[in-house]
């Protein structure tokens, strides 16, 4: 490392000095030789150069620097500089804000500041940091005050910039709110004290004053017919209209008070109230109304028919929170009323008391607005019905429910509604789907298909009757549970339950073999019908089989006895019960049997067992249950099959043997005649193709004939059409070319004629032009020689011939007299020319060239 430093000018160093640890400046230009007890601790580095304008801070400055001795330091003080000399840092001093020493003068760029400008209606706002003399006045630590510009600010060691303060616009129709922080003057030098507001209304900047902040900048609120200002006091004063307010108190400000509101301290601007307009056919109920006091009425309403406008005073608000349409009935739609206080009502120019709780009816058509003291209930309309329609209504003073059916239109009547019959879910799925369900395999179910009622199937009303379409030979059984009495009903009919009625839901056993419960069914069907079954029996031999079997059944009953058609019903389940009892009495008689003689004999000895025995030639009888008269009027075998798996597969394996057999001796008659009839259709397919070859011959020759003619006709065409169309071609080009040349003499024509007529226009114009403009000329010179004329004869008559003559006489009759003046009598002279003119002399004498002759 080299002991020398090359200081250049404007720049310093700081060297150490190691004996006695003292820095020392040295400022340049110089080479420095640094000696063994030396060291360069800082620099070399710029001075610092403060442009005009600027100012920098130096903290813990030297108080009085003596080379190569101690200095003291002012530690935690600042030095402030401004623009001058440039100037170096002594040891221990350092700039404010600076980023370090370095060798550019960037590194000071920071540190520089401009002094502060305050603008016009501006202030900064200065804070005093030590006791001082500010330019005769006496400033203590923690003191606020405000320098208002334009100015431009020096900044001084004592003194902190709090920040600058921009002025408030108030702008024509605003008003700010001002609020002191502490005890103050404002500007009106009136004295505030801690948190007290006011406003300033004066439009213009207003900047606040040390102790004073903007609290909101408000707008002036118009008034106009159609608004109105809901005003709440915060404290207790008297408002803008001179009247005693006392804090919380609200009310209304409308534009018949004022037409434009620009706030006052201690008023809050609760909300814009619109007016509130009820047209004709519409009315408005008023909650907590404000009397002729201004005192609100809590708990009370008040009503207001159109056509009306209002405001909505504090505390008040609109039922329902907005204005309501009349309600207007036509001549089927009628309300229910009830009274909710006691009050007479006028019905019919009638006066009619109504007591608290009382329920009534107005039928349209009319236009119904509700008092105060009625609520309406709802609003029906007449129900029409059909013939097989109807509906469950409900009396609400006995609580009885009935049916009304149509063909009618009904009108519930004030203590009636409607009432819904509710259904039991399975009820519900039944009637939906006809009357049937179960899983897909159900032979019955497509018997209910017919009985869907696609209303049911989309929603059922509970208000409306509960009807089902009972199919043809058929039955339903309903259950009144009110009365404990049942009835039948056979189809095809449409049954209606009333209020208390039910369906009697019948759960089947259904599939092969049966399953208990399978099907459920609302209606019981008649028959004749069938019922298959699969049951498994044993022989004496110990052979089990299975069986599929088919009854056909029906039912005996008189329709007109009450008590046969309940009887039908007594049996929940009489498709299980028939199976059970039929499949007993098969396994019975079948377990007296042996399988050889069974399987010959199935069919007799299963109707032998359904129905007894029968004597040769005799059709088997009939099978009749008592319990719900079901009869079985036949029995058919469908399939026998062995319940052992080796005997299935014995048996199986026969019949497939015996099959093969037959069909290979089929296969085999079938492939000789196959042969025999493939080599005849063999024979006649080569003798067809003889005679084919021998007519494309013939065909090929005729051909070749038909190209040559063709050919001939084919140069003969071409040559004439070549010869017509040349023909053609020269007589259409000629006839062209003549078209071609009387377009151009006519365009010729044409554009000589336009030109013409240009030419004619054009002259014709300029003649017009010039002869109006020699009119208008002399127009002019006859309107401007007129005008002198009228001037002078107005002159004339203005002055008067006895005017005229005094100005013409004034000038000699003054000469005259300053003649006589002079004491010179005035001559006769002959000659204009006499050496002497007492007349000339006297027109010199004032000033005048002209020549006056007196007789």
């Amino acid at each position: 490392m080299s002991n020398l430093t090359q200081i250049l000018p404007l720049q310093f160093a700081h060297i150490l000095d190691l004996n006695t640890n003292i820095v020392k400046l040295v400022e340049g230009p110089q080479t420095l030789m640094l000696q063994t007890n030396e060291k360069l601790v800082a620099g070399p580095v710029p001075m610092v150069v403060v442009p005009l304008g600027h100012y920098c801070v130096i903290n813990d400055p030297v108080k009085e620097y003596i080379d190569g001795e101690k200095c003291s330091l002012y530690i935690g003080q600042k030095s402030i500089k401004f623009h001058g000399e440039p100037f170096a840092l002594y040891p221990g001093e350092w700039l404010a804000d600076a980023q370090s020493f370095g060798k550019e003068s960037h590194s000071y760029r920071d540190a520089i500041k401009p002094l502060p400008v305050v603008k016009a209606n501006c202030a900064l706002r200065l804070i005093a940091d030590l006791d001082h003399d500010d330019n005769g006045v006496e400033r203590k630590a923690g003191d606020k005050w405000q320098l208002v510009g334009p100015v431009t600010y020096k900044p001084r060691p004592e003194v902190s910039v709090e920040g600058l303060i921009s002025p408030t616009i108030i702008k024509s129709g605003q008003v700010i709110k001002i609020r002191a922080t502490q005890d103050t003057v404002d500007t009106n030098g009136r004295d505030r004290v801690t948190g007290e507001e006011w406003l300033v209304k004066k439009p213009g900047a207003y900047l606040p004053g040390v102790f004073e902040e903007v609290v909101h900048v408000d707008s002036s609120y118009t008034i106009t017919p159609h608004t109105a200002l809901h005003l709440k006091a915060t404290m207790t004063l008297t408002d803008a209209m001179g009247k005693q307010r006392h804090a919380g108190e609200e009310w209304l400000l409308t534009s018949d008070m004022m037409t434009e509101y620009l706030g006052q301290v201690g008023v809050e601007v609760v909300k814009v109230v619109k007016l509130t307009v009820v047209k004709k056919g519409q009315y408005a109920v008023i909650l907590n109304p404000v009397d002729e006091n201004g005192k609100a009425q809590l708990g009370q309403k008040s009503l207001r028919v159109g056509l009306c406008s209002f405001f909505l005073h504090p505390y008040e608000s609109l039922q329902m929170q907005s204005v309501q349409n009349a309600v207007i009935l036509s001549e089927q739609e009628s309300l229910v009323l009830q009274a909710i206080n006691d009050f007479t009502d006028i019905m019919d120019e009638k006066k009619v008391k109504r007591k608290t709780g009382d329920l009534w009816l107005i039928n349209g058509p009319c236009n119904y607005i509700p008092p105060i003291e009625v609520e309406i209930i709802k609003q029906r309309s007449t129900i029409p019905l059909n013939k097989n329609d109807g509906i469950y209504v409900q009396n609400l003073r006995t609580g009885k429910v009935r049916l009304v059916m149509g063909p009618c239109a009904y009108r519930l009547t004030a203590t009636e509604e409607l009432w819904e019959k509710k259904l039991s879910k399975e009820t519900e799925e039944l009637l939906s789907v006809g009357g049937g369900m179960g899983s897909g395999d159900i032979r019955k179910l497509a018997y209910f298909e017919q009985s869907i009622d696609p209303n049911i199937a989309k929603g059922r009303d509970k208000t409306r009757v509960v009807t089902y379409r009972c199919p043809s030979n058929t039955a339903v059984q309903i259950n009144n549970y009110q009365m404990k009495t049942a009835r039948v009903v056979f189809g095809p009919d449409l049954v209606v339950l009333g209020p208390h009625e039910n369906f009697n839901v019948l759960r089947l056993s259904a599939g092969k073999p049966k399953v208990k419960g399978a099907l459920k069914s609302l209606c019981l069907m008649l028959g004749p019908d069938f019922i298959s079954d699969i049951i498994e029996v044993e022989t004496s031999d110990h052979a089990r089989l299975r069986i599929q079997l088919s009854f056909n059944n029906y039912f005996e009953v008189d329709k007109t006895d009450e008590a046969s058609a309940r009887k039908i019903f007594s049996v929940p389940d009489f498709i299980g019960f028939a199976c059970r009892q039929l499949g007993g009495r098969i396994r019975a008689r079948v377990a007296l049997t042996t399988f050889d003689e069974f399987h010959r004999y199935s069919a007799p000895i299963i109707q032998a067992a359904v129905f007894g025995p029968t004597e040769a030639g005799e059709p088997a009888g009939k099978l009749r249950f008592s319990a719900n008269n079901l009869v079985i009027s036949g029995v058919d075998v469908q399939s026998i099959e062995p319940v052992d798996v080796k005997m299935r597969d014995s048996l199986s394996k026969s019949v497939q043997l015996a099959i093969e057999i037959a069909t290979k001796s089929i296969e085999a008659a079938a492939s000789h005649e196959a042969a025999r009839e493939e080599q005849i259709a063999r024979g006649h397919l080569e003798r067809q193709i003889l005679m084919t070859e021998k007519e494309s011959e013939r065909e090929r020759v005729k051909l070749y004939e038909l190209k040559a003619q063709t050919a001939a006709v084919e140069s003969t065409g071409q040559a004439k059409a070549e010869a017509q169309a040349q023909a053609e071609r020269l007589l259409i080009e000629g006839q062209s070319d003549i078209e071609v040349a009387k377009l151009k003499a006519e365009a010729a024509n044409i554009e000589d004629s336009s030109l013409l007529s240009i030419k004619v226009m054009l002259q014709k114009s300029d003649i017009d032009h010039n002869r109006k403009v020699n009119v208008m000329e002399i127009e002019k010179q006859k309107s401007f020689s007129q005008i002198e004329v009228n001037k002078f004869r107005e002159m004339v008559n203005a002055l008067g011939p006895a005017t005229i003559v005094a100005m013409a006489n004034a000038g000699p009759q003054n000469q005259l007299n300053l003649l006589k003046g002079l004491g010179l009598e005035s001559v006769l002279l002959t000659d204009g020319n006499s050496p002497i003119n007492l007349i000339n002399t006297a027109a010199g004498l004032v000033g005048k060239d002209h020549t006056y002759s007196q007789d």
